[in-house]
């Protein structure tokens, strides 16, 4: 288990990187500091300061410490970060020389051991200790988005309201079996049921509103619609690379939801194509089935390429399929199969498609190539806009939400079971057996910030992390 009576040290920074970071907490940072770093004057507060490295008794360098006394440091304790521009056979010497030669003891540190610290000394609650390795290891901007609002703390200010209102529930509970014998009604039944209710209803609606970091993880989706043969399989295969759907003259098909991952300059996401949306009563199951799949994945995406063939004259089925899409904030139009029209038809067809559906289109064509790359980059745009909350419309609420992990969302549901079941109780008059659930619920919740310090719970949260933070 992690003893904050020792000092540590490890690399914090990327091998590769052209600036090596030598990171060091614990009670005998200082002394440490002393004993390596070539000063004018001795370091006795925090600072920036610019001097040599002692590397071995016949090589210094120049480098920089960064020096945060305690409390005013990230993990709590003294803290040094050493900052040198060196290869990594200089800074392999120098970690040598502190675990080896220093005067004062000091240990390699294990993985997330600094952040360990952090959240022993009460800098930061375990939710935010789960964000710092969210935010080491994400790939993209909408993981980073997610990570950054369990480290802002959104979740323990949504939780706060809760806890507060199931202990005051709970003490007048108590305090009404404390004074059982006596003629005292701390709470009334009625009120006591309708606190209960009201607590349950908040945990739902924080469950219902969350944003699941590991749905983040999972990348966000678009969908590629129209009604069919309006050209989706051929412009996800050509977005892809890759033949991933099955293209043909005839209608219908694309039966299921295909799906797969597109990069862009700025995020990736899983781009599918399902079955051609229909206006008109099904012919058959199958048909029926594939357009009910179409529709419900389409309402989970993200965001939603709309393909209408401008080779066509007739887009009356095209824009009764359009209204079938809520949430306009989220559809980019795009006119496929561009390349069977010449220049001017193109931009007369254009010109009609703009009118009749109020909203501008993009000419693409899977053959050609021609307007993908600028398909590419309004996808990309447009999820940005819409995950990271540059759109008021949309998903907004993705911006409001906060951000639960599997274990955040475990505590919750563990917290409405036992607040559900404690309602019943106090209709069954069992006022023992209710605030004993409701102190369930109350430490279930509780868990999401502060985790009883268990060894297991924390080296298993812990030891996702690199070494060196």
């Amino acid at each position: 288990m992690y003893n904050l009576n020792e000092t540590i040290v490890a690399v914090s920074s990327p091998s590769l990187g052209a600036r090596s970071i030598v990171r060091i907490t614990g009670p005998g940072t200082l002394v440490v500091v002393r004993e390596i770093f070539n000063f004018p004057t001795v370091p006795d507060k925090s600072g920036i300061r610019a001097g040599s490295v002692t590397i071995d008794p016949e090589l210094s360098i120049d480098a920089i410490l960064y020096l945060f006394l305690a409390p005013h440091s990230y993990t709590g304790e003294d803290v040094a970060e050493i900052h040198l521009d060196a290869n990594q056979a200089v800074v392999e010497g120098l970690m040598e020389t502190l675990l080896s030669r220093s005067k004062t003891p000091l240990r390699s540190a294990g993985p997330g051991e600094f952040t360990a610290r952090a959240y022993l000394n009460g800098k930061i609650d375990l939710a935010q200790a789960e964000a710092v390795n969210e935010i080491i290891t994400c790939s993209n901007r909408f993981q980073l988005a997610a990570a950054e609002k369990l480290l802002a703390g959104r979740l323990a200010q949504a939780t706060e309201e809760i806890l507060a209102a199931l202990m005051e529930c709970l003490s007048l509970i108590e305090a009404g079996l404390d004074f059982s014998t006596e003629d005292i009604e701390f709470i009334g039944r009625p009120e006591a049921i309708e606190r209960v209710t009201k607590i349950k209803q908040q945990l739902e609606k924080l469950l219902a509103g969350n944003i699941s970091y590991e749905s983040l993880i999972d990348l966000p989706a678009v969908g590629i619609a129209g009604v069919p043969n309006a050209g989706k399989s051929s412009l996800l295969n050509t977005l892809l690379g890759r033949k991933r759907s099955i293209v043909s003259g005839r209608r219908k098909t694309t039966r299921d939801v295909l799906t797969g991952l597109l990069t862009l300059r700025d995020c990736r996401c899983v781009i599918f194509d399902c079955a051609g949306l229909i206006t008109e009563p099904a012919d058959n199951i199958i048909d029926e089935l594939g357009h009910q799949a179409a529709i419900e994945a389409l309402e989970k995406a993200t965001a939603v390429v709309y393909c209408v063939d401008i080779s066509k004259t007739d887009w009356a089925e095209d824009l009764a399929i359009r209204k079938l899409i809520k949430d306009g904030a989220r559809v980019m139009p795009i006119a496929t199969k561009s390349d069977l029209l010449s220049e001017d038809m193109l931009a007369e067809r254009l010109a009609e498609l703009n009118k009749l559906f109020a909203a501008e289109f993009l000419p693409t064509s899977a053959v050609t190539g021609v307007g993908l790359e600028q398909l590419r980059d309004t996808i990309d745009k447009k999820l940005i806009e819409l995950v990271l909350g540059g759109s008021r419309e949309g998903r907004s609420e993705i911006v409001s939400g906060v951000t639960l992990t599997t274990r955040h969302r475990q505590a919750v549901d563990e917290a409405i079971k036992n607040i559900s079941e404690s309602g019943k109780e106090i209709n069954a008059i069992n006022d023992e057996v209710a605030a004993m659930l409701m102190r369930a619920a109350y430490q279930s919740l509780s868990d999401i910030q502060q985790q009883p310090l268990d060894e297991q719970i924390l080296e298993g949260i812990f030891s996702r992390f690199c070494i060196g933070k």
